[in-house]
């Protein structure tokens, strides 16, 4: 099938004509009391996501047609790209991962006109209406500033130029599209505060409501920067999964501050509390995810990740990222809450322990934020080149870290409204003295396993913590089925535990690693061997394969450990033939105690190559503890209260009718 570019270009016109349309109805209806005018926004959502996806599909025929008159796919693909690598490519660089970006508001907005059709007509159309003027900007900045069916006229090349080595992978089909529905998926909670806003209304069910939106959202996110790392680790070939880039913080910035609303939601619907709060983060979660496309597409920063390099784009957004901000602030300041809730609670509530979560989760991403922005304005300003780099990093976030395992585990037994002193004390002594014991015992037994040359006092801090989280989770676990049995454990319950062992598990692959990770960089000939952790490394042979688009010299390295073969590991270096640019393949024998990851260097004189050798205990913990992160985000969604009609989240109770919509706004 065959779809014109001139008609995906006109389907995004169009599609920007109803945004603009969806953006100014819905809303004037709201106001002038039309609920005609209210209810059209639904189809106009809907008619956006359909003229937006015929414009994405125009785009990817070309790419796979070998259409190199347009620019944009001569610049990313050529014809000895294989197919699956070709569609990929239609988000590989700047114009077409905002088309991506563009199509998943569009699914967005679509998915909150179809499963909010119950919601009064007067906030689901000022909803609707804020997600539209979202879209209005990103149409305007893809048809001004990035088109992706511009033509090269009136001579097209007969072949491209390639897409980049480092995206011929399998993490560039999956890791962009998830990643963004996390990050575009924070503009519903976002439009649903303005919405409140514009009404004035800020209570439980306004809360209730949008809690599944704040976690499919969140939970995208987090499942799209576990690929982004695992994707990384594999395939930029020196065996790191985190190295703080700032394309890296762009997303995980919103991650933290999306954690702090999930759970400042959570108090506002159970005890009507930070009300002002959760608006407030609603709103900084998608301004972060919008300044996470300034850093990434205006062209300030050089990165692997970053796609642009016009100055005019920067503006474009910086423009855009200032009004959303600016305007949204405003609306806060005039029509925000003028006091909080007065419920009152001890010290041991949950409450407490809630807002300590969001004050470590907001000073960590104010730490990363500043460490992140300082150079870049350090540079605009000329006062010198600033490098910030991991230690900064290390330095604030780990003890953030640890900190928020230790409220972690006392929230497992807290309660709203507070928890007398002798039950807390009796359910964690245990927990906590076993906690200490094997925090501080097993280092000792590792330290022997894996040859450190002392005690690891990293790995302690680190094993006290995990199994702190892990033990406590466990007994309130098995007290809840003691007395009230299985069937009376909600869907929220079972994904709080799934997501909270998730973050023990993904801190014990982080701080294991870390403490016991070895590696050696050697010179090698074909029939030598290296020793590393207990394991031999034997070269057997070099070899050259051809493949449809690049050319690899492949080494043969058998793993033997006491005598017994491990495994055989077949690193690469490969040639691409469009752009002559040679990558690294690193071979990887994963497991999860321990991943052996061997990646091939440059040749040297004589027959040698640079080999660099890596062994790292417990890695895979890192992407297993972030994929139950997510999936515990996605159980919370199974919850019964989300499951009833849809009109019962906003109760008569709350909104009394539309005309109380009417007069509040």
């Amino acid at each position: 099938m065959t779809i014109n570019p001139e008609l995906g270009h006109f389907a995004l016109i169009l599609a920007l004509c109803l945004a603009v349309l969806q953006a100014s109805v819905p809303i004037l209806g709201s106001y002038l009391g039309f609920e005609r005018w209210m209810r059209v926004g639904q189809s106009l959502a809907l008619g956006h996501l359909v003229f937006v996806l015929i414009s994405f599909a125009a785009l990817a025929t070309a790419f796979l047609n070998d259409d190199f008159s347009l620019r944009y796919v001569m610049e990313n693909s050529n014809k000895i790209l294989p197919n699956h690598f070709k569609f990929s490519a239609v988000w590989g660089a700047h114009e077409g991962s905002l088309l991506l970006w563009s199509l998943i508001l569009a699914g967005w907005s679509a998915a909150v006109a179809f499963f909010c059709r119950r919601l009064p007509a007067i906030f689901l159309a000022r909803v609707l209406s804020v997600m539209a003027m979202i879209a209005v900007g990103f149409c305007l900045f893809l048809l001004i500033t990035s088109n992706p069916f511009e033509r090269i006229l009136p001579f097209a090349p007969e072949n491209g130029s390639d897409l980049n080595p480092l995206l011929q992978d399998v993490g560039l089909i999956v890791h962009p599209p998830v990643l963004y529905m996390g990050y575009v998926g924070f503009a519903v909670p976002f439009a649903f505060a303005i919405a409140a806003l514009l009404g004035g209304q800020f209570d439980s069910a306004w809360a209730r409501w949008c809690r599944p939106w704040i976690n499919s959202a969140w939970a995208f996110l987090t499942f799209g920067i576990a690929l982004g790392s695992w994707w990384a680790y594999y395939e930029l070939g020196w065996g790191g999964w985190w190295f703080w880039d700032p394309v890296e913080n762009a997303s995980f910035l919103p991650w933290l501050v999306g954690t702090a609303l999930m759970h400042s939601a959570a108090a506002t619907e159970k005890r009507g509390v930070f009300r002002s709060w959760t608006l407030l983060l609603a709103i900084f979660t998608f301004s972060l995810s919008l300044l996470g496309t300034f850093l990434v597409r205006s062209g300030v920063l050089t990165s692997v990740h970053a796609f642009a390099s016009d100055p005019e784009r920067g503006v474009f957004i910086l423009i855009f990222l200032g009004t959303v901000i600016s305007g949204s602030l405003m609306l806060f300041a005039v029509r925000g809450p003028v006091h909080g809730g007065r419920i009152l609670f001890r010290g041991a509530a949950r409450e407490v322990f809630l807002f300590a979560n969001n004050l470590i989760l907001v000073t960590s991403m104010s730490m990363i934020l500043i460490g992140t922005l300082y150079p870049l304005i350090s540079d605009a300003l000329d006062l010198g080149k600033v490098s910030v780099g991991p230690p900064y990093f290390n330095f604030f976030f780990v003890p953030m870290t640890l900190a928020l395992m230790v409220f972690l585990g006392f929230s497992i037994k807290s309660r709203w409204g507070g928890t007398h002193s002798s039950n807390m004390v009796k359910f964690y002594v245990a927990p906590a003295m076993l906690s200490l014991c094997l925090g501080l015992g097993l280092p000792i037994l590792f330290g022997k396993v894996y040859s450190a040359p002392e005690y690891s006092y990293s790995a302690a801090f680190t094993l006290i913590c995990v199994f702190w989280v892990t033990l406590t989770i466990c007994r309130d676990l098995v007290s809840k089925l003691q007395t009230r049995g299985l069937a009376a454990l909600t869907a929220s319950y079972w994904g709080m535990c799934i997501a909270h062992f998730g973050l023990a598990v993904c801190v014990l692959g982080v701080g294991m690693s870390t403490a016991y990770e070895t590696q050696k960089n050697m010179r090698i000939m074909m029939g030598e061997s290296v020793t590393l952790a207990g394991y031999k490394f034997h070269l057997t042979d070099l070899s050259v394969a051809r493949e449809s688009n690049y050319e690899a010299t492949r080494a043969n390295i058998v793993v033997t450990a006491d005598g017994r073969e491990v495994s055989i590991l077949r690193p690469e270096k490969r040639n691409y033939f469009s752009g002559g640019q040679v990558m690294t393949e690193a071979a990887i024998d994963a497991g999860l105690s321990r991943d052996l990851y061997v990646a091939l260097g440059e040749p040297l004189e004589s027959g040698y190559w640079a080999v660099r050798f890596q062994f790292k205990p417990f890695v895979r913990c890192i992407w297993l503890g972030g994929l139950l992160i997510g999936i515990g985000g996605l159980m919370s969604l199974l919850d019964r209260r989300y499951r009833k009609k849809r009109g019962q989240a906003f109760g008569t109770h709350t909104y009394k009718s539309q005309r109380n919509w009417s007069r509040s706004a």
